[in-house]
Formats: structure tokens, C-alpha cells, sequence
């Protein structure tokens, strides 16, 4: 059978009812499953034990990004499925019915893999400093084709403080062309609109019944057009969304035990990760926390244990074993309690914070940053700014647009625990399949696809 596999990030049991009534329909007639989320409960972890049916033990993808200790750089948010090891499901499914291809849309680790049609997204960075929004596609003719039909794919609402429901409307215009030039068998379809409101304004905010009511029309529209075309849809989520109302600086705490080392560079503070004595990358609720002095590890996990706002400290052997999960993950992961976050702030004065603080900037900074979503409240005119920015780039000048703010107490939602509460569970909609765990998810597709 045709499948198509929507994932609506961030959805959850408790936001299905009178804001989103398709999907509530939807899951009343075809089902609903709760399921422990992956650990870590983030994208990339999620994401690859859906698409792997194992766990970071296997295929190897401990966070959205990690310290790479060969390299001594922290990468996050790349982008090449070759980092996720083992057969991806349409490896498997490949091999057993004939003619099967599959589309993957703008779900992560999407270039360079082996699914047949692919869009992620990809600026252009060229050598003059500018950077150009545009997506990679696969086979690379597609990309072409796609944006003559569709029009450029609307970068800015995809993420930062513009992030809103227009790039979930052309990722769902995407699938139907997809669907309409090459019919896949199985169609996995990235819808992110619920993560931007949810963690800028937490899930029991005023602002969210809008935003569910808009991701409730474009998915709606997307399962009536696929079960038009006789395809089985299921929906699906990565994790749901905690509230959250602190924030912990991590790599702050460690600046005062002396553990990291800073570098001035032109009067601004860089993380030197390789120099420093111990460090944390933050990724939303869990940080993985590195021990480049290993005589400095009892004392790194005593003061992780006696630090307010972390609920628990885990060992990623004890959790994986030897192996690949071990090799890339900190000597050590921080789980936040139920209501706080962890930032990648290193710095004690906000005038010395590096220039890609203030800017969205997701591959410099050595952790995740959701006050991205924001602009800054003090700035009095940031539009004008971003204005005059967008204008100088025209003119092939160089600037800085350094618009977002470094108040960690915006941001309201996040998520990355594995124990939540049931209403916080990540769902699947739309299979009898039995789910305990994300990597489950993988045994349900499968099973909708060869019946």
C-alpha cells in the first residue's frame, strides 16, 4: 500500500480537541497512540529512531549537534544522512517490493541519502560573505523544477522570529507535488509550525489556539488530499512540549569553577572547547557535558548533582554501552527538571557576548539557541534594522544583523526528557500497530507499507 507519514512536530494528545478539529477527527477514526519519547526528546535523536528502528546505541545521533573530539568544534544541525548509521526504512523497504521509492521532505539528515526524492533546506553561502536561501533537492534537478512551480521556499518562517505557518504551507505544497509528478510509495512530510509558538509562548499561552487552528488546516488539507489518492496517511510528532520557566547557563557555572577557557576575539568572548578544562553543549532540556581534564570528571558530576534546576546526570555508557552513541555523546548528560532549560551562555556581560549571539546564527553557536524565535524587545525600530540590513546586502555591503535578544527568560516551552507526563507523550495517529518507543514508529510505517 501507498503511505504517506506526516509529522507534526510538537504535537501532542493534549492539544488535539476543539482548536484542531481534522486531526481530532482524524485520530478518533483511525486511532491514536501515545509513546515514550526517545531520549534525547529531540529532533535529530527522534527523527533517526523512527527512521532506523534503533536507538542512539545503533545509528548513532545523540542530540541535534555534538562536540566532535577528532575536529574540536561543536556541530550542530548538519546535515548528511551518512552520520546516521544502519539502514534507513526505505532501505529496507526497497529491498523487498519492487518498484518502491520513497520521498523524504525536510525531515533532517536529508542530504546524501538513499531515498529517492529529497528537498531539505540548504542556504547558499558564497565566498563574498552573503548568505542566499535555497533548498537541495534530490535527484538536484528537482530543485529547479520545484521552485519554478512553487516559488522559493519562504526561508525566514521556517525559523527565527518570523518563523510562522508559511513554510509548513509550502512543505505541504511540496508533498502534493511530489505526489502529483512521481506518486512515491511512501511519503515522509516534516510539518514544523507547532514547535516556533509552542516554545516561544509555552503550550497553555493565549497565542496557541491560532497556531493550532493553522497547523490543523494545512495537515487536514494535506490527509484529505493523499486519502483522495487512495494513499494510508499516519501522523505522527517527535515529542511534546514541556512548560518551562528558568533557564540554567551551564557553561557560566563552569566559567566560575575556572573549567573554561575564553578567547578575546576583537573585544568580543569566543568558547574555546578544545582549551577548556570541562564544557557543556546545551540542547534544549538535556546538555551533554564534556571533561576534556578527565581527573576533573568527580568533580563535574557532583557539581552537576548538587546544581539546582538538574533533576538527574547521566553516564552514556550506562545508557548505551561502548560504540558509536558513546563515542560522540559528553562525559556526561544533564537532564533538566520538568520546568527549566539549559542555554549555551558562556559569558558573565552581555557587551562582551560573541557577535553571533545577538544574530541566528545555528552553526557557530556551540548550542541550541530558541531565543532565535524572538527579536529583541529593546530594540525600538527592529524592523527598520532589518530593513536596512536586507538593503546594504543588496549592495553587496557587509553588516550584522543582531536583532535577537539574550534573555533566556522569553522563551516558555521546550523539551529533550524521556520521562513526561502522558499528555506531553509524542503521539501516532493512525495505526493499530502497538508503540512503546519512538523506534517502534519504524514497525508501524513498515507494516502500513506491505499491507
Amino acid at each position: 500500500m501507498r503511505v504517506a507519514v506526516i509529522n507534526v512536530v510538537g504535537l501532542s494528545s493534549s492539544l488535539l480537541g476543539r482548536h484542531m478539529p481534522g486531526l481530532t477527527a482524524f485520530a478518533e477514526k483511525r486511532g491514536l497512540q501515545s509513546h515514550a519519547p526517545a531520549f534525547p526528546a529531540l529532533t535529530c535523536t527522534a527523527q533517526a529512531s523512527m527512521l532506523t528502528g534503533s536507538s542512539p546505541a545503533a545509528h548513532g545521533i545523540v542530540a541535534n549537534g555534538w562536540y566532535d573530539r577528532e575536529s574540536a568544534e561543536v556541530r550542530f544541525w548538519k546535515q548528511s544522512n551518512h552520520l546516521v548509521r544502519g539502514d534507513k526504512i526505505w532501505d529496507s523497504l526497497r529491498s523487498e517490493i519492487p518498484g518502491f521509492t520513497c520521498a523524504q521532505l525536510f525531515w533532517w539528515y536529508n542530504m546524501y541519502s538513499t531515498a529517492d526524492y529529497t528537498i531539505t533546506p540548504r542556504p547558499l553561502y558564497p565566498a563574498d560573505g552573503r548568505k542566499v536561501f535555497d533548498v537541495h533537492t534530490q535527484p538536484m534537478g528537482l530543485r529547479d523544477e520545484i521552485k519554478r512551480a512553487l516559488g522559493a521556499f519562504p526561508f525566514p518562517a521556517f525559523w527565527g522570529p518570523a518563523a510562522g505557518i508559511a513554510s509548513s504551507e509550502w512543505i505541504a505544497a511540496s508533498a502534493r507535488w511530489i505526489e502529483a509528478q512521481h506518486a512515491p510509495t511512501l511519503s515522509m512530510v516534516y510539518l514544523p509550525h507547532l514547535d516556533y509558538p509552542l516554545q516561544k509562548f509555552g503550550p497553555q499561552a493565549a497565542e496557541i489556539p491560532a497556531e493550532l487552528a493553522n497547523i490543523d488546516r494545512v495537515a487536514s488539507a494535506l490527509i484529505d488530499y493523499y486519502e483522495s489518492r487512495n494513499i494510508r496517511v499516519l501522523v505522527l510528532s517527535e515529542y511534546g512540549i514541556s512548560p518551562v520557566s528558568r533557564a540554567l547557563h551551564l557553561n557560566r557555572l563552569f566559567r566560575q569553577h575556572g573549567w573554561l577557557q575564553l578567547k578575546d576575539e576583537l573585544g568580543r568572548e569566543t568558547l574555546d572547547c578544545g582549551g577548556s578544562r570541562a564544557f557543556a553543549v546545551a540542547d534544549h532540556q538535556i546538555a551533554h557535558v564534556y571533561v576534556n581534564d578527565h581527573a576533573l570528571r568527580p568533580a563535574v558530576r557532583q557539581l552537576l548533582e548538587n546544581t539546582p534546576g538538574i533533576a538527574e546526570v547521566r553516564h552514556p555508557a550506562e545508557i548505551w554501552g561502548s560504540g558509536i552513541a558513546t563515542e560522540r555523546a559528553g562525559d556526561f548528560i544533564a537532564i533538566a527538571a520538568p520546568d527549566a532549560w539549559f542555554t549555551y551562555y558562556f559569558w558573565d556581560d552581555d557587551a562582551l557576548a560573541p557577535d553571533y549571539a545577538r544574530t541566528i546564527d545555528i552553526h557557530r553557536k556551540p548550542g541550541y539557541d530558541p531565543c532565535e524565535l524572538f527579536l529583541d524587545p529593546r530594540l525600538a525600530m527592529p524592523k527598520l534594522k532589518i530593513a536596512r540590513f536586507l538593503l546594504q546586502k543588496k549592495l553587496g555591503l557587509r553588516g550584522l544583523l543582531d536583532v535577537i535578544p539574550l534573555d533566556a527568560s522569553l522563551v516558555r516551552g521546550s523539551h529533550g526528557r524521556d520521562q513526561v507526563p502522558a499528555e506531553e507523550r509524542p503521539v501516532l495517529l493512525g495505526s493499530a500497530w502497538p508503540v512503546a518507543t519512538a523506534g517502534d514508529v519504524y514497525h508501524a510505517i513498515l507494516d502500513a507499507v506491505r499491507h
